[in-house]
């Protein structure tokens, strides 16, 4: 359901993005081609990792699928 995803969960801005439009985390996963763990660990806000620029470019190109205006310092700190 669109309005209970992350429903108490401490979430980062990409996972609020995610639970805004209603995306999983594992469709992202999927599309960018990155493990589902850390989708995870990047969508719960978890700052002890960081994820690589390919990383962050392969998230940001599926994510433009959905909005093309999406930018990676819309949810990563650059």
């Amino acid at each position: 359901m669109f309005g209970f995803f992350g429903f108490g969960k401490k979430r980062s801005k990409l996972g609020k993005w995610l639970d805004n439009r209603g995306i999983s985390q594992t469709w992202l996963a999927q599309r960018a081609g990155v493990n589902r763990n850390t989708i995870n660990v990047l969508a719960a806000g978890n700052t002890d990792r960081a994820p690589t620029t390919r990383t962050i470019s392969k998230i940001v190109k599926a994510l433009k699928e959905v909005d093309p205006n999406v930018r990676a310092d819309d949810f990563f700190d650059l």
